[in-house]
């Protein structure tokens, strides 16, 4: 009985239950509660507002399924004080009001939902009830119609095919009325001149009349045909022959010609002959253009005529012919090709002659665009005709152009520098005539520099016109690779660098040639330009190459450091040879001033010979024209007295054992071996040492050159007395001015004493004169 009370067991059903619907109560709300939850996403086994992870056995938790209020009412009573309590009544209070007032909301939304419910049932009901009542109407319908069908087919059976029977004869006695009516037919539209239509009678009645050429009747139709189809392919051919219709009507005739079975290689060779007449005919237009008169027009508009004259008219004879004679094969592609081959050809050669004229100009522009055009022309028949090669033909003619338009622009900047030269030469030698100053050599030097540079930059952008991007051609391998890399880089970049170091290095010649008119300023000012690319220019230049025109050909291109190499031995050369230059003109002085004294009866020396104030003026001036180009350089540390040193035939110990008071006739000899050993442990002096880029170095190999051609001058000469005292004024006044420009002073001295010490070994009363009367020639002079 207790059992009883407590309920079913877990595992009993409702009917197992002794107390029946009383029992079966609280399994109906347990299924609806859980179809609510279900409803409002809540979990098995929670409820909404317990915390998770609670214990749900828990007889205080107040959202438990066993919650027990006694329990939880001693235990508020023990835990909390009296002020918890009433905040936990409030709390409990408010919670009771929110929960009443969320049921309320629930219960009213529930009660909405159920009576739409309702609502949305009864209308299903009636609607449900209505297409009942209409599918049985429709059914009722549909078995009326099929009745009706079956007796309509039974009634008309024998009608349906009586009928099929006269629409046959009806059709067969259309088809024998056209038959009939076909010579009729075809006379007249030849005479209207409808040849198509004409043809298309013929055939649709061909196979007819041949099938039921047998039957006099239609034997006699068609030989009346056969007539007329005779007259009209006559006439089509004469249409064709004339030639007088364009491409279009005439590949109109070959196909009407075709569709009456005329021979189809016969047609082909007359097709290609009608289309050479007229393309020859373009050609013969494009050719009058070249005349000498009347001028001829742009290139531009030279290749905008060919290609829609020519070009188009080639175009439309390739279609037209490869959609007519499909049927004749590899024979009849390749006569097609050949003709094209070599009208093409003859094209091409007039576009080559007109582009030859465009060689002398320099805007690259309206060429470029001509180009563009030419070549986008030929894609369609290049296309149409792969076989005869145009499109590969005409790539050929615009990469052959570009190459030679590489070459006018090295041309033209060889043809700047030279320019630039000649107006250097020009600079140098107005002041002369005018006799005033002109522009100095540093400005001339930042003219010619950047004038060259200009020129390079104008043509790297004038070329620069064949590789844009909206250019048909510049996509192409040749385009992309060797034109950038060997034609632009090395072609024109390098082979003008190369070439203006050649030209520089051509005044580097023997006196008697070139070398002897150059001004020594200009191999000066060549010089500097050279060591300048070797410094700085080349390296730029070369990289605004590669940059423009995004090398990425392969081919092995010349190392910035070769050129730099190359260019920095022209400016060694050039330097060079200006130091010889310079040189010679002082010592050619120095030579004749020599030469043409008469050293034995000349008189007491009171002044300084002219021709020495003259090498110090002229080395004073080239020491300014080098410093106006070249640094300082390097000096060995000066004397204190290098001014004020005075030459002797007694400076040396030689000399001093030479004119000793034991003097006899054999002195001499012995004096001679003296000096002869004494050189042997002296420091030898290199005339022809290699000249630095500095202005020390220079003037320093120009008075080596001068002073030893002075000495080799004296050892041809015997002097008197007072002509070796004329020696030591003329060598300690050189002295006194020329050791400020060397590198080294004790160069200058040794140099003047061995000029003065072979003077006095070729004097016969060697006498030298007081060194303080020479300082006083000397200051006077």
């Amino acid at each position: 009985m207790a059992a009883a009370a407590a309920g079913p067991g877990p595992g009993s059903g409702p009917g197992d239950s002794p107390e029946g619907p009383e029992a079966e109560a609280p399994e109906r709300r347990r299924k609806a509660h859980g179809m609510l939850k279900l409803y409002y996403g809540l979990s098995e086994g929670e409820t909404a507002g317990r915390p998770p992870g609670s214990d749900p056995l828990d007889p205080t938790d107040l959202n438990g399924a066993h919650f027990d209020p006694e329990v939880y009412l001693d235990k508020l009573r023990r835990e909390c004080p009296l002020a918890q309590l009433m905040d936990s009544e409030t709390d409990m209070v408010r919670q009771i009001r929110a929960l009443d007032s969320d049921m309320q909301t629930l219960v009213y939304e529930n009660y909405n939902k159920f009576i739409s419910a309702t609502d949305t049932i009864r209308k299903m009901k009636n609607d449900f009830r209505k297409m009942e009542d209409e599918m049985d109407r429709l059914a009722t319908n549909m078995a009326v119609i099929t009745d009706f069908s079956a007796r309509i087919s039974a009634t008309l059976q024998d009608r349906h095919e009586r009928i099929t029977k006269l629409a046959g004869v009806h059709a067969l006695l259309r088809k024998l009325q056209f038959l009939f009516e076909l010579p009729s037919r075809l006379t007249k539209c030849v005479e209207l001149g409808a040849y198509g239509q004409a043809v298309r009678y013929q055939g649709r009645a061909r196979a007819v009349l041949q099938q039921y050429q047998h039957l006099p009747s239609f034997r006699a139709i068609q030989d009346d045909c056969q007539v007329i189809t005779a007259r009209l392919a006559q006439q089509l051919r004469q249409r064709f022959r004339e030639g007088g219709s364009g491409a279009p009507e005439q590949a109109e005739c070959v196909e009407l010609l075709l569709a009456l079975g005329e021979p189809a290689e016969e047609l082909c060779d007359e097709f290609l002959a009608h289309a050479r007449g007229r393309l020859e005919a373009e050609l013969r237009s494009l050719e009058a253009e070249l005349g000498p008169s009347p001028p001829a027009p742009d290139v531009l508009e030279f290749t905008d005529h060919g290609g829609s004259g020519f070009v188009g008219g080639l175009c439309q004879v390739a279609s037209a012919y490869q959609e007519l004679f499909a049927a004749q094969g590899p024979a009849g592609a390749e006569k097609l090709a050949a003709f094209a081959r070599e009208l093409g050809g003859r094209y091409f050669a007039l576009v080559e002659r007109r582009l030859a004229q465009e060689q002398g100009s320099g805007d690259n522009s309206l060429l470029v665009r001509a180009l563009d055009r030419f070549h986008r022309r030929l894609r369609a028949p290049g296309a149409l005709l792969a076989a005869a090669g145009l499109a590969e033909a005409a790539t050929e003619i615009v990469e052959r152009v570009a190459r030679e338009r590489l070459g006018h622009h090295l041309q033209g900047l060889r043809a700047a520098f030279l320019g630039c030269l000649t107006d250097v030469r020009q600079a140098l030698a107005a002041p002369r005539l005018a006799g005033k100053e002109g522009p100095g050599l540093a400005e001339l030097l930042a003219n010619v520099a950047s004038s060259i540079l200009s020129h390079i930059k104008a043509s790297l952008a004038a070329v620069h016109l064949f590789t844009a991007k909206e250019v048909s051609f510049s996509n192409k391998p040749y385009f992309r690779g060797e034109f950038c890399s060997q034609g632009v880089r090395e072609g024109l970049i390098v082979g003008f660098i190369r070439s203006m170091c050649q030209t520089a290095q051509s005044f580097c010649d023997s006196p008697g040639e070139k070398g002897g008119a150059t001004p020594p300023a200009l191999l000066l000012l060549l010089s500097r330009l050279c060591l300048d690319y070797e410094t700085a220019t080349v390296s730029y230049v070369l990289t605004l190459t590669d940059e423009q025109f995004l090398v990425q050909d392969q081919s092995p291109v010349t190392p910035v450091s070769t050129l730099c190499a190359e260019a920095r031995e022209t400016a060694r050369r050039l330097l060079t040879h200006y130091v010889k230059v310079q040189g010679l003109v002082i010592s050619q002085m120095l030579r004749k001033s020599v030469e043409t004294r008469d050293w034995l009866s000349t008189l007491e020396p009171r002044n300084v010979r002219a021709v020495m104030k003259r090498v110090v003026e002229d080395t004073t001036a080239i020491d300014v024209q080098v410093g106006l180009l070249y640094e300082e350089g390097v000096r060995k540390a000066q004397s204190s007295d290098s001014s004020k040193r005075t030459f002797s035939v007694y400076s040396s110990s030689r000399q001093q054992g030479r004119y000793a008071p034991s003097y006899t006739p054999s002195a001499p000899m012995d004096t001679n071996l003296l000096s002869n050993i004494q050189k042997l442990f002296s420091e030898r002096i290199d005339v022809f040492s290699p000249v630095e880029f500095n202005k020390v170095s220079v003037l320093t190999g120009i008075i080596k050159i001068s002073l030893k051609t002075l000495l080799e001058c004296v050892r041809l000469r015997t002097f008197g007395r007072f002509g070796l005292q004329q020696v030591q004024v003329d060598c300690h006044f050189l002295q006194l001015y020329l050791w400020r420009f060397v590198a080294d002073e004790e160069l200058v001295h040794l140099l003047l004493d061995e000029v003065v010490a072979s003077a006095a070994l070729r004097c016969p009363d060697p006498v030298p004169m007081e060194p303080s009367v020479v300082e006083v020639i000397c200051e006077r002079g």
